[in-house]
């Protein structure tokens, strides 16, 4: 079996950690993997096939832990609305006529935007999640994904939905050369009835994957859960069982400090949606506080529709900046600590051990952003600069499991126009539905 070999030479590597910093010199990946990184050549390397790293900045790829790819192709399509508002009158009505074909072009043209912008890795819960598994498939991302549920509906269309979550989870789990996850994933505790989620659990057991749902994004969706079911969203969730299993929640922007305390004893992960949760004046989560409890935070572009970008560096550069301006503290989030959210944290929080770090043994998943432009000068911080001055339109390539899928900023692994012209020709045809 001949092993591809590679090196990068006169690179500057983001090692983020604890003791986070830059490294100068050489990384080198065999097939899949990083097998070193240092400032020196090992000996005996000098001949291995080499890439010039000169005027880059190499982070780990980004990884976005909470979307719906798929609604790309509502992007714009009622902005400037409360949550509810904007998905009972404009969300729901329209993704009710969203077909497999609609799915696969969304979902194509949201992972051209991540690939491009450097994220190589991303969470997806939705509907006809095979197209979505088909396009993770072809283009060469990393995905976690699940058939999100909604169980406001009958007991046969609740067993529907169920059976084809279980379904996808067992026929794409670990497909992909292994690039391919799944979950299981009710939508939310106001949007399924307990007896549903229950179901979800026991399924979630028995597959042995995690669990992940929307929690506590809203002031008005905590009130009603307690009206419901007289428990607020943490302590319902874990009353049903939801967190034996491992498990992730997007939002949870209300939070008490019990809930905090509760989520850190029972080591659920956070996905934090700075720029979603602001578009819809849902709140600012308590991430400092979630933090300090030693909860996993990682960070989600949440859907196109609510955002309206896929840019984790937008959203790194928010989760940094809006905790120090809610606080006061403006030490609350330091960039390292947001490049770990998007990178490092990310990884923890959907189950993935091998990517995350540059580091020899871990998958290589790794991007390079073109330093040679005024806003990363001067050299001072690297880090720094790529928390707070660096942008999607910085990425130049991109690397997912040691393969190259973009190139000076072009998609190796896609076809960008058609990709654009399906695109728009799906949402002209919901339109006219």
């Amino acid at each position: 079996m001949t092993v591809n070999k590679w090196m990068i030479k006169n690179g500057s590597f983001a090692v983020n950690g604890p003791e986070a910093g830059v490294i100068h010199g050489y990384m080198i990946v065999e097939d899949s993997r990083i097998t070193y990184i240092g400032e020196t050549l090992p000996a005996g390397e000098e001949d291995t096939e080499a890439f010039d790293g000169k005027g880059l900045l190499f982070l780990p790829g980004l990884i976005n832990t909470h979307g719906h790819a798929a609604m790309s192709l509502l992007r714009g399509y009622g902005d400037d609305l409360a949550l509810q508002v904007w998905l009972q009158e404009k969300m729901w009505p329209m993704e009710a006529k969203f077909t497999a074909s609609d799915v696969y072009w969304g979902t194509s043209l949201s992972v051209l935007e991540m690939l491009k912008g450097g994220t190589t890795t991303f969470l997806d819960m939705y509907d006809h999640m095979d197209e979505v598994a088909r396009v993770a498939e072809e283009s060469g991302i990393r995905a976690s994904l699940m058939r999100g549920a909604i169980g406001l509906c009958s007991e046969e269309e609740q067993r529907i939905k169920l059976a084809e979550a279980v379904t996808f989870a067992r026929n794409w789990h670990g497909k992909a050369d292994g690039r391919i996850t799944t979950m299981m994933s009710p939508h939310a505790p106001y949007t399924c009835p307990p007896a549903f989620i229950e179901k979800f659990v026991q399924a979630a057991h028995d597959l042995d994957l995690p669990l992940h749902t929307h929690m506590s994004e809203t002031i008005a969706e905590v009130e009603q859960n307690v009206l419901d079911y007289g428990l607020r969203p943490v302590a319902h969730l874990d009353k049903l069982g939801f967190f034996s299993r491992p498990s992730l929640v997007a939002h949870a922007v209300h939070l008490n400090d019990e809930e905090i305390a509760l989520l850190a004893e029972r080591g659920v992960a956070v996905s934090h949606n700075p720029g979603s949760n602001l578009k819809l004046a849902s709140g600012v989560a308590r991430v400092p506080e979630l933090l300090r409890a030693g909860v996993t935070v990682s960070l989600g572009t949440d859907g196109p529709a609510s955002n309206n970008n896929l840019d984790m560096f937008e959203e790194m550069r928010l989760a940094a900046l809006i905790h120090k301006g809610v606080s006061g503290d403006p030490t609350a989030v330091p960039a390292n600590e947001a490049l770990r959210l998007a990178t490092e944290y990310g990884a923890k929080s959907i189950g993935l051990n091998e990517v995350g770090v540059l580091a020899a043994g871990n998958k290589a998943d790794f991007i390079a952003l073109d330093l040679n432009q005024a806003h990363f000068l001067p050299r001072t911080d690297l880090i720094s600069h790529a928390v707070y001055s660096a942008s999607a339109k910085d990425v130049a390539h991109v690397w997912v499991d040691g393969r190259q899928v973009v190139k000076n900023g072009e998609c190796l692994t896609m076809d960008e126009e058609r990709i654009k012209h399906e695109a728009q020709a799906a949402f002209e045809g919901l339109l006219s539905r």
